[in-house]
């Protein structure tokens, strides 16, 4: 049986994926899009975008949600490009102008937008919210063929086209297949790119909070005996936390009620914000480095999660994301006469994303161990003084973050 054929087929419908397939459809690509659930903090029970009919489901309530992102102004404007981020709410986003680090001793480093000749940082977005943009956007457009709730049965790799067939009998023939279905992908797994995963043997706990004091657009990190906590400033007198820490003491946060919660992270953050009041429950998940070794292969490609993970103290796993998607968008459309799936075209893409992965992963990693030894605490605390010492320095790293 022969099913309908197409240049691109993106697995995995998450923020990265779905503004990869918004990107290629605007291209005028043959594009399909393939998710196993709707996202449960956009639309629940809605109609395949081929239907043209309305998506049927709830816009996000107003619960604060406890996926955060910290979006950098390059995935802003990437967003912006895609007409997504104009169907974000503007009271519910929040720039950056500020960032005050602090080690265990006396080490600190502030980050300042204004000092660096920027108008911001970042843009503190949730995560419900931004999926509820894209899904908009694909619907506006009505270039991309949404198959969800659709699960794939069985996937057979061709010399030009890949066969997947779903649960439903549906039968799609694609010139490349996308992997943007997350740490675990199948994609991955099912074309042999071997991953290696190593665990930190910690947790991010997150949760959200409303604060007595204002934080004017500040987000705040403190290092602390292995520990890194954040609090990034969300609209209003509101923070998002991400405690990372190790998972013993992760699972005691979340069984925290919610009063002794918000004084223990209250008393972390040194009081900077006042009293805390706990908004969202607690959630905890794992943290570890995802190194792949190949990001392509003939006829397939790995996007987001998918192609990388990363420690999130920088907060740029999402920003990786979807730099992966917009330069294997740019590459395909540059070569919009090859055949899709061509590794020799989807080499580019694997070059142009290689040194910025593992740049933010030896980052990350990097710092991680930095502040988890205390044999070198002079020296991650005098180098942070040194830092904030040399304003060309941390506009660099402002640039760099922004990126």
């Amino acid at each position: 049986m022969s099913g309908e054929r197409y240049q691109v087929v993106i697995v995995g419908a998450g923020l990265v994926g779905a503004a990869a397939a918004l990107a290629l459809g605007r291209q005028g690509l043959r594009v399909a899009l393939v998710e196993r659930q709707p996202p449960d903090t956009t639309f629940h029970g809605f109609q395949p975008v081929e239907s043209r009919t309305p998506l049927v489901g709830h816009v996000p309530d107003e619960t604060w949600d406890t996926r955060i992102y910290a979006i950098s102004p390059a995935s802003q404007r990437f967003l912006e490009r895609l007409g997504a981020w104009q169907n974000l709410d503007a009271g519910r986003i929040q720039p950056v102008f500020r960032m005050d680090v602090a080690g265990d001793r006396s080490g600190a480093l502030r980050l300042d937008a204004y000092e660096a000749g920027v108008s911001h940082l970042a843009t503190i977005v949730e995560a419900g919210r931004l999926q509820h943009a894209l899904w908009q956007a694909l619907q506006a457009d009505g270039n991309v063929v949404l198959h969800c709730p659709a699960d794939i049965d069985s996937m057979q790799w061709g010399e030009l086209y890949t066969r997947l067939t779903l649960a439903d009998g549906s039968v799609l023939e694609a010139e490349l297949v996308v992997g943007a279905d997350g740490a675990a992908s199948r994609i991955r797994e099912w074309a042999g790119l071997t991953s290696t995963l190593t665990p930190y043997g910690q947790s991010g706990v997150v949760a959200n909070f409303a604060c007595e004091m204002p934080h004017r657009g500040t987000a705040f990190q403190w290092f602390s005996d292995g520990d890194i906590l954040a609090w990034l400033p969300l609209s209003g007198n509101r923070l998002s936390m991400v405690w990372s820490t190790r998972t013993e003491h992760a699972d005691e946060l979340v069984a925290l009620d919610a009063a002794a919660l918000a004084d223990k992270v209250q008393a972390a953050g040194h009081d900077r914000l006042g009293a805390l009041r706990l908004l969202t429950p607690a959630a905890a998940f794992p943290l570890r480095l995802i190194r792949v070794d190949a990001v392509i292969a003939p006829g397939v490609a790995l996007i987001g999660d998918a192609a990388h993970g990363v420690h999130p103290l920088a907060g740029q796993g999402v920003n990786l994301g979807f730099g992966d998607g917009e330069a294997l968008v740019d590459v395909l459309v540059q070569h919009r006469r090859a055949h899709c799936g061509d590794v020799r075209v989807l080499q580019r893409y694997a070059r142009e994303r290689a040194e910025p992965v593992q740049r933010m992963q030896a980052l990350t990693h990097g710092l991680h161990h930095l502040f988890g030894d205390d044999r070198v605490a002079w020296l991650r605390n005098a180098g942070m003084q040194v830092v904030n010492r040399l304003p060309p320095l941390k506009a660099a790293l402002v640039r760099e973050a922004m990126s």
